[in-house]
């Protein structure tokens, strides 16, 4: 067993009472660059650190060839059933960016929440997400839709992902307003080298309203793990696409540079010091990391125990900055 597993950390989402560990399995990989052997591995390794959160989306892979979305749904199911562990893991899911049932209609919402059950194996989804917001259906008839899934006992806690301040404390006031279900937390595109999108309207929204943040591509889509460098050799990834864009930014090598200057000192992995730093952000949960072998977890399971020097913090913030 793990020796992590002695000192699990757990944090509370919001004003939920779902106590999570301090960084969220990503469940991207599970059915697309993971089969399902590869998945029960990582899953039941982050398990035995003490890790109990795990993220996914209906939508989860259906970018994929020959996949039509909610395969990691179906994994993560199997693994469930196959471990008998379902009440220690908080399963977080998410609805409306499905190819085929995007939108955050009523009807939309509820449908996507019985598929996830039914794929999940479950009989209530801990956390369930609003993917991305949809601007076209009023925020009312969002919360709404969502309360009713509380209500009958299919969702625990709801949340929010890609969503912009006014949208989201128009859902908080009348949730308040209606004593309907109301948001805990946010999932947000946040890390080093993408801060804008966060800092700012969207986390004053958040830690005004006593929300936690469960940041999305919390490593750069595998960037600030310092796979990717100027001039390096190609890494054979299905993300390398994504990661190597921020090498023609300004701020990436800077941010590289940096990450390699504290993880030389503290003898650790600049991917390990990119998940200290953000856990540490105001209003931060748990940052959300996949893996694709259970061999790539040991420097995320670390990242729960660095806790950064205000020095440390400071080269980071204006390398990112």
């Amino acid at each position: 067993m793990s020796a992590y597993r002695n000192d699990a950390r757990r944090v509370t989402l919001g004003s939920s009472d779902l106590a999570v560990f301090p960084l969220a399995l990503g469940g991207n990989v599970f059915g697309w660059t993971a089969d399902e052997a590869e998945s029960f591995a990582v899953l039941d390794a982050y398990a035995a650190a003490g890790g109990n959160f795990v993220d996914t989306a209906d939508s989860y892979s259906a970018w994929v060839p020959g996949n039509s979305g909610g395969e990691s749904e179906t994994v993560i199911g199997a693994w469930l059933r196959s471990r008998g562990n379902r009440e220690d893991i908080v399963v977080a899911t998410k609805a409306g960016m499905h190819p085929e049932a995007s939108g955050l209609k009523a009807a939309n919402v509820k449908r996507v929440a019985e598929e996830s059950l039914r794929r999940l194996g479950i009989e209530r989804i801990d956390l369930f997400y609003t993917h991305r917001d949809d601007p076209e259906t009023p925020v009312e008839e969002i919360v709404t839709a969502l309360d009713e899934l509380v209500r009958e006992g299919k969702v625990r806690e709801v949340a929010a992902s890609n969503i912009g301040p006014e949208r989201l404390a128009a859902s908080l006031a009348f949730s308040e307003r209606e004593g309907l279900a109301r948001y805990v937390a946010v999932q947000p595109h946040y890390n080093l080298v993408s801060r804008g999108t966060y800092e700012g309207d969207l986390a004053e929204v958040t830690a005004g309203h006593g929300l936690s943040a469960v940041p999305y591509y919390a490593l750069a889509s595998g960037f600030l793990t310092g796979k990717y460098r100027p001039g390096g050799a190609e890494v054979a990834s299905a993300r390398a696409q994504g990661a190597a864009r921020y090498l023609a930014q300004p701020r990436g090598p800077l941010v590289l540079e940096a990450l390699d200057k504290v993880a030389a000192a503290r003898g650790t992995e600049p991917s390990t010091v990119a998940l200290a730093w953000l856990a540490a952000r105001p209003t931060v949960a748990a940052p959300i990391a996949s893996a694709r072998t259970a061999a790539q977890l040991p420097p995320l399971l670390a990242s729960v125990h660095l806790r950064l020097s205000p020095e440390e913090t400071a080269l980071l913030d204006e390398a990112s900055a």
